[in-house]
C-alpha cells in the first residue's frame, strides 16, 4: 500500500474516504484528542498525519469494495463518514464511490408549490422491505397523484428493524434496505414516475449503540447539555459543521435528492454568529444541481426564521395536526390538552395562518410558543392529519381512521388534500389503512429492557391509551406496522378518493397557487363543528365548506361544487369545494 500526506481531497470535503483518481483514496478523520492514529487497509496499518484543528489525514491507494478501518490508539473503529459498512456498525468500513452513478435520464425537479409528500418507511413499506421493492412500486404512487415520497432516516444503526431515527453511521444506507446502489435505483424510479425524493436526516442526535465518536472525539459533544435522545452535538466546532454539512451534500449531490426534511431543530442549537443551520442552507442552495432543492425542518418552537431567510420551504405544522385530531377524536391528554379546548376555532387559525400557537397564551398552557407567522406563503407549512411521529408515538399505533367517525376521516382527507398548503400523506394514508404503525427497534441486552421500560414511562400523560405497550424490540411489533393488509373494498373506495381529489389538486388547485397569493386567507366558523373558508389567488380563488360534527347553523348559499362528500348543508361530516378561475 503506497500512501501520501496529501492533507484534503480535491473536493474540499475533510470527513470519511473519498477517491482522488488514479487509484487513490483520501482519508480524514477528526479526532483532536487521539495520540495515535493510523488507517488499516488491505491487512496493513499506516500512520495518519495530525492537522493543527485536529484532522487525521492519509491518501493510500486503494479499490472500491475494499474493507478499511481507523486505528485509534490502538482501537479499530468504523469510520463515522463511511459511505457502507461491510456488516453492522461495529466492524470495518467499505470503500464505495455513490459519486460514480451514471444515471439514465435526465431529472430537472418539480416546483415546491406542486408538492404532495407521501412519508414512507422502506422496511414496512412492502413485504421485502428493501429499497428495491419499494422501487417497483413508484409508478403506482406517482398514478395516484403523489409528486414527493419522503423516506425516513437510512443512516445505519445497529440491529435490522428501526425508524432509522437512532441511526449512528448518517453517510451509510441501512444494510437490511439494500445497497446504496439500490438506494440510488429507487431515487432513479421515482424521478423516472415524476416524483422528487426527500430523506429526513437526523442532525441532532446519534443513536446508542456504534457511536464511537463520543469515545475518540469527545469535543463533537457538549459536557453540559442535553437533548432528549443524549449528549448535545457542539455546532460551535468547524469540524462538527463539515461533518453534517458534508452530509447533505452528499446526499444531494451522489443520490441525486431534491431536498431534505431536517429533524427536531429545536435542539440544533448554535450560538455562533452565523448559525449553522443558515450556513447550511447556503451551502445547499449554493449547489448548481441543475433542479430546485428543497429544505424542510421540523421545529417545535413555530418559528418563522428558517423559513424567512428563504433557505428553506416549509416546516412541519404539527398545530394542524393537533386542531383535526381533537376535532375528530376528543382526546385531550399531554400535548393535545391545549387543542382540545376549541379544536375548532384552532382550525379556523390553522387554515388562516398557517400555525395556531404563535406566541400568544394558550388555555391550560403556562409557557408560550411561537411568533406570528402569516406573512409566510402557505407552502411553508407541511400540513398532515398523520406522520410516523403522531402514529407511532401514540401506545398502540392507531391511525386516525380508527379513532374517529369514517366519514369524518374522509373529510379530513379532502380539506388536507384541496388546502392551499403542502399536503403529506403517511403510508397507508392513501388508502384509508387501519393497521397500527408501532414503535420498533432491534436492541439487545439491557439497552433492549431500558427501551421497552421507557415507552411504559412516556404513556403516563395518556392513560386512556391503556397500560400494555407492545415490546418495540420484538418482530411481531415491526410485522404488525406493515400496511396494505386491510380489506381490499375499503382500500380502493379510499384510494378512488384519493385520486379524485389529488387530480382535483392537479388541474385546479395548483395553477392557482403558481398565480401567486393574494391576500390573506379568509375562515370562519359557521357552526359549532363547522367552518368556511375561502383562500384567494391572483387567478381566481378557492372555497371550502367544512363539517367536522354538525352542520352550519344557517345554510350555505346553493352553488355548483367542484367536489362534494355528503350535503354541507346538513350532515354533521360533509365537505364541498369549489374551484373557480378568474
Amino acid at each position: 500500500m503506497t500512501q501520501d500526506r496529501t492533507p484534503a481531497a480535491a473536493s474540499g470535503n475533510r470527513w470519511g474516504a473519498r477517491p482522488g483518481g488514479g487509484g487513490q483514496w483520501h482519508f480524514g478523520l477528526w479526532a483532536p484528542s487521539a495520540k495515535e492514529v493510523a488507517l488499516r487497509l488491505g491487512g496493513e496499518d499506516s500512520p495518519m498525519s495530525r492537522d493543527d484543528d485536529g484532522f487525521w489525514t492519509v491518501t493510500a491507494r486503494a479499490e472500491a469494495g475494499q474493507d478499511y478501518a481507523f486505528v485509534i490508539d490502538g482501537e479499530a473503529r468504523p469510520d463515522p463518514a463511511a459511505r457502507q459498512q461491510a456488516g453492522d456498525v461495529h466492524g470495518p468500513s467499505r470503500l464505495f464511490d455513490p459519486g460514480a452513478r451514471d444515471w439514465r435520464g435526465d431529472w430537472s425537479g418539480r416546483p415546491w408549490d406542486e408538492a404532495v409528500i407521501y412519508e414512507m418507511h422502506v422496511g414496512t413499506f412492502t413485504e421485502a422491505g428493501t429499497f428495491r421493492a419499494a422501487a417497483e412500486k413508484m409508478q403506482e404512487l406517482a398514478d395516484l397523484g403523489i409528486t414527493a415520497i419522503e423516506i425516513m432516516p437510512v443512516g445505519q444503526w445497529q440491529g435490522a428493524r428501526g425508524w432509522g431515527y437512532d441511526g449512528v453511521l448518517p453517510f451509510a444506507p441501512h444494510p437490511a434496505y439494500g445497497t446504496p446502489e439500490e438506494m440510488q435505483d429507487l431515487v432513479e424510479a421515482a424521478q423516472a414516475a415524476g416524483m422528487m425524493v426527500i430523506l429526513d436526516v437526523v442532525y441532532n442526535h446519534f443513536g446508542p449503540d456504534g457511536a464511537y465518536l463520543h469515545a475518540y472525539a469527545p469535543e463533537f459533544f457538549e459536557e453540559e447539555r442535553h437533548t432528549p435522545w443524549g449528549a448535545a452535538i457542539d455546532f460551535t466546532q468547524e469540524a462538527v459543521r463539515a461533518f453534517f454539512i458534508e452530509n447533505a451534500l452528499h446526499w444531494l449531490r451522489d443520490y441525486r435528492l431534491d431536498g431534505l426534511r431536517l429533524d427536531a431543530v429545536h435542539q440544533i442549537i448554535d450560538p455562533s454568529p452565523h448559525h449553522f443551520l443558515v450556513e447550511l442552507g447556503e451551502r445547499v442552495q449554493a449547489l448548481e444541481l441543475g433542479r430546485p432543492i428543497h429544505l424542510i425542518t421540523e421545529d417545535e418552537r413555530n418559528e418563522p426564521e428558517l423559513r424567512d431567510t428563504q433557505l428553506y420551504v416549509a416546516s412541519w405544522n404539527d398545530d394542524y395536526h393537533h386542531a383535526v385530531h381533537t376535532a375528530l377524536t376528543g382526546e385531550s391528554e399531554g400535548y393535545y390538552a391545549p387543542f382540545a379546548h376549541d379544536p375548532i376555532g384552532d382550525l379556523v387559525l390553522a387554515l388562516t395562518r398557517g400555525h395556531v400557537e404563535e406566541g400568544q397564551p394558550r388555555h391550560g398552557k403556562e409557557t408560550r410558543r411561537g411568533r406570528p407567522a402569516s406573512h409566510l406563503p402557505w407552502t411553508a407549512f407541511v400540513n398532515s392529519n398523520q406522520t410516523h411521529d403522531q402514529v407511532g408515538n401514540r401506545a398502540l399505533g392507531e391511525r386516525l381512521v380508527s379513532l374517529t367517525d369514517p366519514r369524518g376521516a374522509e373529510v379530513a382527507h379532502a380539506m388536507l388534500l384541496t388546502s392551499p398548503f403542502i399536503p403529506m400523506l403517511f403510508m397507508g394514508e392513501e388508502v384509508g389503512e387501519t393497521a397500527p404503525f408501532l414503535f420498533f427497534c432491534d436492541h439487545e441486552g439491557e439497552l433492549a429492557r431500558l427501551t421497552r421500560e421507557g415507552r411504559q414511562r412516556e404513556f403516563k400523560d395518556f392513560l386512556s391509551f391503556g397500560e400494555e405497550v407492545p415490546d418495540p424490540n420484538a418482530k411481531e411489533t415491526f410485522e404488525r406496522s406493515r400496511p396494505f393488509r386491510g380489506d381490499p373494498e375499503a382500500m380502493e373506495h379510499w384510494r378512488d378518493l384519493t385520486r379524485r381529489l389529488l387530480s382535483l389538486r392537479a388541474e385546479r388547485i395548483v395553477p392557482l397557487m403558481t398565480s401567486g397569493r393574494a391576500g390573506p386567507a379568509r375562515v370562519a366558523r359557521t357552526g359549532p363543528r363547522a367552518l368556511s373558508a375561502l383562500w384567494p389567488f391572483k387567478d381566481g380563488y378557492v372555497v371550502a365548506r367544512i363539517n367536522l360534527g354538525s352542520p352550519p347553523d344557517t345554510p350555505p348559499t346553493t352553488e355548483p361544487h367542484d367536489f362534494a362528500i355528503g350535503d354541507p348543508a346538513a350532515d354533521p361530516f360533509a365537505f364541498a369545494l369549489i374551484v373557480s378561475r378568474n
